[in-house]
């Protein structure tokens, strides 16, 4: 079956309805955390936010924003993490949907150092909310063109460290190969229709430095990994490391 990936894909996905809520979503969500730790997604993210504190002292706190937070799993990475190496974290979950905000902190009780907010990201409260670094994985590629430049730029006017993008690089084979992901994991249907559906708003390389160039980025590295995944992290604080549009 030939699968035409020239150009992003508009479809909505059924978990974009905010108000959505119940087993089934539950369900979406766990299974993509554990999706996301068997491909490595997690980890992806986690040595972003690596590249950007590595020359930051651990006395001060680092807040750090989780942007479509879905079930908290990566902050809990983060809080475990951090509590091994002695960085101090402060860590804030956003997402839309009140009923994955409950369920993340459900499943994060434990952590001290997580909160969540129930925010619209496009709202003047989540406008005004200051951070070290900032975090969006598999959450971009839900946004079209110009909601992710008005995005980016409020990201990039917030942040004091940097912004670590981790999201699906748009393929056939990642569209071919996620039908096998859908039957090991056991995947319900909404959730194989979204993530067929994501892959095809996913991105190409060059989608994601025309957009560095059009927010005029100084510092940033775009890098493919595994699995059909691009890193891409902005950092603010130039420490030489990061090499423009690599």
């Amino acid at each position: 079956m030939f699968i035409n990936t020239k150009y992003r894909s508009d479809e909505s996905e059924i978990m974009d309805d905010f108000a959505l809520e119940g087993e089934v979503l539950r369900d979406a969500l766990d299974k993509i955390a554990k999706i996301n730790q068997f491909l490595g997604g997690n980890h992806l993210t986690l040595r972003g936010v690596q590249d950007l504190i590595q020359n930051h002292s651990k006395t001060n706190e680092i807040t750090i924003v989780d942007v479509g937070c879905g079930n908290g799993d990566m902050l809990r990475t983060l809080a475990e993490y951090g509590a091994k190496n002695n960085f101090s974290f402060s860590l804030i979950g956003i997402d839309a949907n009140d009923f994955t905000i409950k369920y993340a902190q459900q499943l994060s009780k434990e952590y001290s150092n997580i909160s969540f907010e129930c925010q619209d990201i496009f709202d003047e409260n989540f406008e005004q909310l200051k951070y070290d670094i900032v975090l969006c994985t598999l959450t971009l590629h839900h946004f079209k063109e110009d909601e992710i430049l008005k995005l980016m730029a409020v990201f990039n006017a917030n942040s004091t460290i940097g912004i670590v993008i981790n999201d699906l690089q748009r393929s056939a084979v990642a569209y071919l190969l996620f039908q096998l992901v859908c039957f090991l994991f056991r995947l319900n249907s909404m959730s194989r229709q979204d993530g067929l559906t994501s892959i095809l708003r996913g991105f190409k390389k060059e989608e994601l430095i025309d957009f560095s160039k059009k927010l005029k980025l100084n510092n940033y590295k775009i890098q493919w990994k595994w699995a059909f995944r691009y890193q891409w992290i902005i950092e603010k604080v130039r420490s030489g490391k990061l090499e423009v549009g690599i």
